[in-house]
Protein backbone atom coordinates (compact mmCIF):
# COMPACT_ATOMS: atom_id res chain seq x y z
CA UNK A 1 0.00 0.00 0.00
CA UNK A 2 2.76 2.46 1.44
CA UNK A 3 5.72 1.00 -0.44
CA UNK A 4 6.73 1.62 -3.98
CA UNK A 5 4.51 4.35 -5.00
CA UNK A 6 6.15 7.70 -7.12
CA UNK A 7 3.95 10.35 -7.52
CA UNK A 8 4.65 14.01 -9.60
CA UNK A 9 2.91 16.70 -11.56
CA UNK A 10 3.53 19.67 -13.67
CA UNK A 11 1.67 22.89 -14.13
CA UNK A 12 0.16 22.94 -17.71
CA UNK A 13 1.72 26.87 -17.93
CA UNK A 14 3.36 26.21 -21.64
CA UNK A 15 4.74 24.82 -24.08
CA UNK A 16 7.98 21.85 -22.63
CA UNK A 17 11.22 22.86 -23.28
CA UNK A 18 14.70 20.59 -23.08
CA UNK A 19 15.17 21.71 -19.76
CA UNK A 20 11.90 19.84 -18.67
CA UNK A 21 13.21 17.33 -20.23
CA UNK A 22 16.72 16.71 -19.02
CA UNK A 23 15.47 18.21 -15.55
CA UNK A 24 12.59 15.77 -14.89
CA UNK A 25 11.07 13.99 -18.03
CA UNK A 26 14.33 11.70 -18.53
CA UNK A 27 14.02 10.69 -14.62
CA UNK A 28 10.24 9.98 -15.06
CA UNK A 29 10.93 7.18 -18.48
CA UNK A 30 13.62 5.69 -15.74
CA UNK A 31 11.23 5.44 -12.99
CA UNK A 32 8.47 3.90 -14.73
CA UNK A 33 10.44 0.94 -15.01
CA UNK A 34 11.13 0.65 -11.03
CA UNK A 35 8.15 1.86 -9.74
CA UNK A 36 4.43 2.30 -9.84
CA UNK A 37 4.20 5.50 -10.86
CA UNK A 38 0.92 8.50 -11.28
CA UNK A 39 2.07 11.93 -13.44
CA UNK A 40 -0.45 14.47 -13.47
CA UNK A 41 -1.15 17.61 -15.05
CA UNK A 42 -1.48 20.13 -12.14
CA UNK A 43 -4.35 22.20 -13.77
CA UNK A 44 -5.77 23.34 -10.65
CA UNK A 45 -2.05 24.56 -9.35
CA UNK A 46 -1.77 26.59 -12.86
CA UNK A 47 -4.97 28.54 -11.97
CA UNK A 48 -3.20 29.35 -8.46
CA UNK A 49 -1.01 32.11 -10.75
CA UNK A 50 -2.68 32.06 -13.53
CA UNK A 51 -6.03 32.10 -12.84
CA UNK A 52 -6.51 35.95 -15.17
CA UNK A 53 -5.70 33.75 -17.84
CA UNK A 54 -7.55 30.34 -17.91
CA UNK A 55 -7.07 29.67 -21.90
CA UNK A 56 -3.26 29.60 -21.05
CA UNK A 57 -4.17 26.29 -19.18
CA UNK A 58 -6.83 25.23 -21.52
CA UNK A 59 -4.89 25.23 -24.38
CA UNK A 60 -1.38 23.72 -22.48
CA UNK A 61 -3.13 20.47 -21.00
CA UNK A 62 -2.95 18.19 -24.20
CA UNK A 63 0.03 19.27 -25.53
CA UNK A 64 2.15 18.87 -22.25
CA UNK A 65 0.48 15.34 -21.78
CA UNK A 66 2.24 14.68 -25.72
CA UNK A 67 5.34 16.12 -24.44
CA UNK A 68 5.34 13.50 -21.62
CA UNK A 69 4.35 10.74 -24.16
CA UNK A 70 7.22 12.09 -26.76
CA UNK A 71 9.83 11.79 -24.28
CA UNK A 72 9.09 8.26 -23.36
CA UNK A 73 6.67 8.22 -20.81
CA UNK A 74 4.80 4.49 -21.36
CA UNK A 75 0.54 4.48 -20.61
CA UNK A 76 0.95 0.80 -19.85
CA UNK A 77 3.54 1.13 -16.63
CA UNK A 78 2.70 4.68 -15.63
CA UNK A 79 -0.74 6.36 -14.72
CA UNK A 80 -1.69 9.80 -16.67
CA UNK A 81 -4.22 11.78 -15.47
CA UNK A 82 -5.55 15.19 -15.42
CA UNK A 83 -5.87 16.82 -11.04
CA UNK A 84 -9.45 18.47 -12.04
CA UNK A 85 -10.69 15.14 -12.79
CA UNK A 86 -10.22 13.43 -9.80
CA UNK A 87 -12.31 15.95 -7.59
CA UNK A 88 -10.97 13.75 -4.56
CA UNK A 89 -7.96 15.99 -4.90
CA UNK A 90 -10.26 19.16 -3.96
CA UNK A 91 -11.82 17.23 -0.74
CA UNK A 92 -8.93 16.34 0.78
CA UNK A 93 -7.17 19.18 0.30
CA UNK A 94 -10.52 21.01 2.16
CA UNK A 95 -10.73 18.29 4.94
CA UNK A 96 -6.72 18.69 5.00
CA UNK A 97 -7.38 22.66 5.61
CA UNK A 98 -9.29 22.16 8.65
CA UNK A 99 -6.22 21.12 10.70
CA UNK A 100 -3.40 22.82 8.77
CA UNK A 101 -2.06 25.66 11.16
CA UNK A 102 -2.02 28.91 9.33
CA UNK A 103 1.93 29.89 10.28
CA UNK A 104 2.49 26.44 8.68
CA UNK A 105 1.63 27.45 4.73
CA UNK A 106 3.28 31.07 5.87
CA UNK A 107 6.61 29.74 6.57
CA UNK A 108 6.90 27.50 2.90
CA UNK A 109 9.98 29.18 1.84
CA UNK A 110 8.73 29.91 -1.93
CA UNK A 111 5.78 31.72 -0.57
CA UNK A 112 7.39 34.89 -0.26
CA UNK A 113 9.77 34.03 -3.18
CA UNK A 114 7.02 33.27 -5.75
CA UNK A 115 5.43 36.48 -4.79
CA UNK A 116 8.39 38.20 -5.67
CA UNK A 117 9.44 36.75 -8.46
CA UNK A 118 6.18 37.06 -10.13
CA UNK A 119 5.18 40.39 -8.74
CA UNK A 120 3.43 41.70 -11.98
CA UNK A 121 0.76 39.31 -11.08
CA UNK A 122 -1.89 39.37 -7.52
CA UNK A 123 -0.79 36.67 -5.43
CA UNK A 124 -2.96 38.08 -2.20
CA UNK A 125 -5.20 34.83 -2.73
CA UNK A 126 -6.04 31.81 -0.27
CA UNK A 127 -5.69 29.65 -3.72
CA UNK A 128 -1.90 30.91 -3.79
CA UNK A 129 -1.02 30.49 0.48
CA UNK A 130 -3.26 26.89 0.23
CA UNK A 131 -1.00 25.63 -2.57
CA UNK A 132 1.62 23.62 -0.82
CA UNK A 133 -2.01 21.97 1.26
CA UNK A 134 -3.46 20.79 -2.06
CA UNK A 135 0.54 19.54 -3.08
CA UNK A 136 0.03 18.12 -0.11
CA UNK A 137 -2.89 16.88 -0.67
CA UNK A 138 -2.01 15.39 -4.35
CA UNK A 139 0.78 13.19 -2.44
CA UNK A 140 -1.35 11.76 0.32
CA UNK A 141 -4.10 10.40 -1.43
CA UNK A 142 -2.12 8.26 -3.17
CA UNK A 143 -0.11 6.98 -0.09
CA UNK A 144 3.23 7.76 -2.45
CA UNK A 145 6.61 6.61 -0.99
CA UNK A 146 8.48 8.38 -3.26
CA UNK A 147 8.01 12.17 -5.13
CA UNK A 148 11.13 13.10 -7.32
CA UNK A 149 12.08 16.41 -6.62
CA UNK A 150 14.65 19.03 -7.18
CA UNK A 151 16.52 20.36 -4.16
CA UNK A 152 13.82 23.54 -4.12
CA UNK A 153 11.00 21.67 -3.43
CA UNK A 154 12.53 19.25 -0.90
CA UNK A 155 10.44 21.82 1.94
CA UNK A 156 7.16 20.88 0.45
CA UNK A 157 7.81 17.47 0.87
CA UNK A 158 8.64 18.25 4.22
CA UNK A 159 5.57 19.85 4.66
CA UNK A 160 3.28 17.25 3.04
CA UNK A 161 5.44 14.87 5.91
CA UNK A 162 4.84 16.77 9.00
CA UNK A 163 0.63 17.17 7.22
CA UNK A 164 0.19 12.97 7.69
CA UNK A 165 1.74 13.24 10.93
CA UNK A 166 -0.43 15.50 12.27
CA UNK A 167 -3.62 14.09 10.55
CA UNK A 168 -2.57 10.41 11.72
CA UNK A 169 -2.19 12.16 15.44
CA UNK A 170 -5.14 13.75 15.31
CA UNK A 171 -7.60 10.92 13.66
CA UNK A 172 -5.29 7.94 14.12
CA UNK A 173 -6.53 7.42 17.75
CA UNK A 174 -9.13 4.54 16.71
CA UNK A 175 -11.50 3.22 20.10
CA UNK A 176 -10.09 -0.39 20.69
CA UNK A 177 -6.85 0.24 18.14
CA UNK A 178 -4.84 -2.48 19.97
CA UNK A 179 -7.72 -5.28 19.94
CA UNK A 180 -8.32 -4.82 16.22
CA UNK A 181 -4.57 -4.46 15.25
CA UNK A 182 -4.08 -8.00 17.30
CA UNK A 183 -6.71 -9.45 15.46
CA UNK A 184 -5.47 -8.56 11.92
CA UNK A 185 -2.37 -9.76 12.97
CA UNK A 186 -4.04 -13.61 12.98
CA UNK A 187 -5.08 -12.66 9.76
CA UNK A 188 -1.56 -12.97 8.14
CA UNK A 189 -1.41 -16.59 9.39
CA UNK A 190 0.98 -17.97 11.70
CA UNK A 191 4.28 -17.92 10.28
CA UNK A 192 3.93 -14.70 9.08
CA UNK A 193 2.22 -13.16 12.31
CA UNK A 194 5.13 -14.49 13.81
CA UNK A 195 7.35 -12.71 11.60
CA UNK A 196 5.51 -9.84 12.04
CA UNK A 197 5.57 -9.94 15.85
CA UNK A 198 9.35 -10.31 15.47
CA UNK A 199 10.01 -6.97 13.69
CA UNK A 200 7.88 -5.27 15.15
CA UNK A 201 9.55 -5.79 18.55
CA UNK A 202 12.84 -5.25 17.05
CA UNK A 203 11.77 -1.64 15.71
CA UNK A 204 9.97 -0.50 18.58
CA UNK A 205 12.53 -1.97 20.96
CA UNK A 206 15.64 -1.86 18.83
CA UNK A 207 15.00 1.10 16.49
CA UNK A 208 16.11 -1.04 13.79
CA UNK A 209 14.79 0.46 10.82
CA UNK A 210 15.61 -2.73 8.60
CA UNK A 211 13.15 -4.33 10.58
CA UNK A 212 10.33 -1.45 9.73
CA UNK A 213 11.00 -1.52 6.18
CA UNK A 214 10.98 -5.82 6.31
CA UNK A 215 7.62 -5.34 8.38
CA UNK A 216 5.95 -2.89 5.95
CA UNK A 217 6.85 -5.23 3.33
CA UNK A 218 5.46 -7.87 4.58
CA UNK A 219 1.95 -6.21 5.10
CA UNK A 220 2.73 -5.03 1.47
CA UNK A 221 2.73 -8.85 0.54
CA UNK A 222 -0.35 -9.57 2.50
CA UNK A 223 -3.35 -10.13 -0.12
CA UNK A 224 -6.29 -11.06 2.59
CA UNK A 225 -6.16 -7.83 4.57
CA UNK A 226 -8.63 -5.11 4.27
CA UNK A 227 -7.78 -1.72 3.62
CA UNK A 228 -8.34 -0.58 7.55
CA UNK A 229 -6.78 -3.99 8.61
CA UNK A 230 -3.77 -2.97 6.68
CA UNK A 231 -3.39 0.21 7.82
CA UNK A 232 -4.17 -0.47 11.70
CA UNK A 233 -1.23 -3.18 10.89
CA UNK A 234 0.88 -0.26 9.80
CA UNK A 235 0.20 2.01 12.51
CA UNK A 236 0.64 -1.15 15.24
CA UNK A 237 4.32 -2.00 13.40
CA UNK A 238 5.58 1.49 14.20
CA UNK A 239 3.67 2.75 17.68
CA UNK A 240 -0.21 2.58 18.50
CA UNK A 241 -2.01 4.83 15.88
CA UNK A 242 -3.39 3.84 12.86
CA UNK A 243 -1.61 5.32 9.63
CA UNK A 244 -3.75 6.58 7.33
CA UNK A 245 -1.90 8.83 5.23
CA UNK A 246 1.48 7.64 4.60
CA UNK A 247 4.99 9.83 4.80
CA UNK A 248 6.31 9.96 1.51
CA UNK A 249 10.05 10.58 0.79
CA UNK A 250 12.15 12.80 -1.16
CA UNK A 251 13.43 11.38 -4.02
CA UNK A 252 16.02 14.33 -4.92
CA UNK A 253 16.74 14.26 -8.98
CA UNK A 254 20.08 15.27 -10.18
CA UNK A 255 20.00 19.32 -10.98
CA UNK A 256 19.44 20.10 -14.48
CA UNK A 257 22.22 21.15 -16.60
CA UNK A 258 20.81 22.38 -19.61
CA UNK A 259 21.05 26.12 -19.79
CA UNK A 260 19.27 28.17 -22.38
CA UNK A 261 20.36 29.76 -25.50
CA UNK A 262 21.57 33.12 -23.43
CA UNK A 263 23.57 30.74 -20.46
CA UNK A 264 20.86 31.69 -18.10
CA UNK A 265 18.88 28.31 -16.94
CA UNK A 266 17.11 27.32 -19.74
CA UNK A 267 13.07 29.19 -19.15
CA UNK A 268 10.31 30.23 -21.11
CA UNK A 269 9.88 33.64 -18.98
CA UNK A 270 13.41 34.40 -19.88
CA UNK A 271 12.75 33.86 -23.82
CA UNK A 272 16.09 31.70 -23.67
CA UNK A 273 14.36 28.24 -24.23
CA UNK A 274 14.25 25.35 -27.02
CA UNK A 275 10.66 23.50 -27.21
CA UNK A 276 10.88 19.84 -27.22
CA UNK A 277 9.30 19.55 -29.87
CA UNK A 278 10.07 22.85 -31.85
CA UNK A 279 10.80 22.83 -35.94
CA UNK A 280 14.46 21.85 -36.89
CA UNK A 281 14.86 25.11 -38.75
CA UNK A 282 14.42 27.24 -35.17
CA UNK A 283 16.60 25.21 -33.56
CA UNK A 284 19.64 25.78 -36.07
CA UNK A 285 18.75 29.27 -35.90
CA UNK A 286 18.44 29.53 -32.41
CA UNK A 287 22.07 27.74 -31.57
CA UNK A 288 23.70 29.69 -34.65
CA UNK A 289 22.65 32.96 -32.92
CA UNK A 290 23.93 32.05 -29.55
CA UNK A 291 26.24 34.78 -27.97
CA UNK A 292 30.25 33.05 -27.42
CA UNK A 293 33.39 33.47 -25.70
CA UNK A 294 33.20 37.75 -26.31
CA UNK A 295 36.82 37.68 -26.58
CA UNK A 296 36.54 35.50 -30.04
CA UNK A 297 35.63 38.73 -31.69
CA UNK A 298 37.52 37.60 -35.18
CA UNK A 299 37.61 33.80 -36.60
CA UNK A 300 41.77 33.42 -35.50
CA UNK A 301 41.25 35.03 -31.79
CA UNK A 302 41.56 32.38 -29.23
CA UNK A 303 38.95 31.68 -26.39
CA UNK A 304 38.14 30.32 -23.18
CA UNK A 305 35.02 27.74 -23.47
CA UNK A 306 34.61 28.46 -19.43
CA UNK A 307 32.89 31.60 -20.54
CA UNK A 308 30.74 30.38 -23.68
CA UNK A 309 27.32 29.37 -23.45
CA UNK A 310 27.88 26.94 -25.91
CA UNK A 311 30.02 24.96 -24.31
CA UNK A 312 27.77 24.27 -21.46
CA UNK A 313 25.86 22.74 -24.46
CA UNK A 314 28.60 20.61 -25.13
CA UNK A 315 28.41 18.92 -21.58
CA UNK A 316 24.89 17.87 -22.19
CA UNK A 317 24.98 16.40 -25.46
CA UNK A 318 28.60 15.76 -26.65
CA UNK A 319 31.26 12.99 -26.17
CA UNK A 320 34.16 12.99 -24.28
CA UNK A 321 36.00 13.10 -28.32
CA UNK A 322 34.07 15.74 -29.36
CA UNK A 323 34.61 17.93 -25.88
CA UNK A 324 38.11 17.52 -26.33
CA UNK A 325 38.02 18.76 -30.35
CA UNK A 326 35.72 21.88 -28.70
CA UNK A 327 37.98 22.45 -25.77
CA UNK A 328 41.23 22.14 -28.19
CA UNK A 329 39.63 24.16 -31.21
CA UNK A 330 38.49 26.65 -29.18
CA UNK A 331 41.48 27.75 -27.29
CA UNK A 332 43.76 27.57 -30.64
CA UNK A 333 41.66 29.48 -32.40
CA UNK A 334 41.31 26.12 -34.68
CA UNK A 335 38.06 26.10 -35.39
CA UNK A 336 35.21 28.81 -35.53
CA UNK A 337 32.38 29.22 -33.06
CA UNK A 338 29.90 28.34 -36.27
CA UNK A 339 32.06 24.88 -36.13
CA UNK A 340 31.67 24.39 -32.27
CA UNK A 341 28.28 24.50 -32.62
CA UNK A 342 27.80 22.12 -35.31
CA UNK A 343 27.65 19.24 -33.50
CA UNK A 344 25.11 20.51 -30.88
CA UNK A 345 22.73 21.23 -33.26
CA UNK A 346 23.21 17.45 -34.56
CA UNK A 347 22.51 16.11 -31.36
CA UNK A 348 19.90 18.07 -29.80
CA UNK A 349 18.00 17.18 -33.74
CA UNK A 350 19.06 14.21 -33.29
CA UNK A 351 17.01 13.90 -29.20
CA UNK A 352 13.96 15.94 -30.71
CA UNK A 353 13.64 13.30 -34.17
CA UNK A 354 12.48 10.57 -31.44
CA UNK A 355 10.32 13.11 -29.21
CA UNK A 356 8.73 14.00 -32.92
CA UNK A 357 8.04 10.60 -33.89
CA UNK A 358 6.61 9.16 -30.44
CA UNK A 359 4.22 12.59 -30.33
CA UNK A 360 2.81 12.12 -33.99
CA UNK A 361 0.34 9.27 -33.91
CA UNK A 362 -0.97 11.88 -31.03
CA UNK A 363 -1.03 14.36 -33.39
CA UNK A 364 -2.62 12.11 -36.07
CA UNK A 365 -5.37 10.76 -33.89
CA UNK A 366 -6.09 12.89 -30.87
CA UNK A 367 -8.89 10.11 -29.51
CA UNK A 368 -5.49 7.72 -28.44
CA UNK A 369 -4.50 10.75 -26.07
CA UNK A 370 -7.76 11.71 -24.47
CA UNK A 371 -8.80 7.53 -23.98
CA UNK A 372 -4.61 7.60 -22.37
CA UNK A 373 -6.01 10.79 -19.85
CA UNK A 374 -9.49 8.82 -19.75
CA UNK A 375 -7.95 5.56 -18.74
CA UNK A 376 -5.45 7.05 -15.96
CA UNK A 377 -8.40 9.25 -14.40
CA UNK A 378 -10.47 6.43 -13.93
CA UNK A 379 -7.07 4.50 -12.36
CA UNK A 380 -6.06 7.68 -10.46
CA UNK A 381 -9.83 7.99 -9.04
CA UNK A 382 -10.25 4.21 -7.64
CA UNK A 383 -7.39 4.79 -5.67
CA UNK A 384 -8.23 8.00 -4.29
CA UNK A 385 -11.79 6.75 -3.62
CA UNK A 386 -10.50 4.23 -1.08
CA UNK A 387 -8.20 6.94 0.39
CA UNK A 388 -11.32 9.10 0.68
CA UNK A 389 -13.15 6.38 2.62
CA UNK A 390 -10.74 5.94 4.90
CA UNK A 391 -10.57 9.51 5.50
CA UNK A 392 -13.76 10.30 5.95
CA UNK A 393 -14.27 7.43 8.11
CA UNK A 394 -11.77 8.54 10.69
CA UNK A 395 -12.89 12.05 10.84
CA UNK A 396 -16.47 11.28 11.54
CA UNK A 397 -18.20 11.86 7.97
CA UNK A 398 -18.85 8.17 6.81
CA UNK A 399 -22.54 9.19 7.94
CA UNK A 400 -25.12 9.04 5.38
Amino acid sequence: MFIERVVSGMRPTGALHLGHYHGALKNWVRLQSEHPCLFFVADWHALTTHYDSPEVIEDNVWEMVIDWLAAGIDPQQSTLFVQSRVPEHAELHLLLSMVTPLGWLERVPTYKDQQEKLSERDLSTYGFLGYPLLQAADILMYRAAWVPVGEDQVPHVEFTREIARRFNHLFGREPGFEDKAREAVKKLGSKRAKLYQELRTRFQEQGDEAALQQGRELLELAQNLSMGDRERLFGYLEGSRRIILAEPQALLTEASRMPGIDGQKMSKSYGNAIAMREDPESVRKKVRTMPTDPARVRRNDPGNPDLCPVWQLHQVYSDDAARDWAQTGCRSAGIGCLDCKQPVIDAILAEQRGFHERAQPYLDDPSLLRNIVADGCDQARKIAQETMREVREAMGLAHG
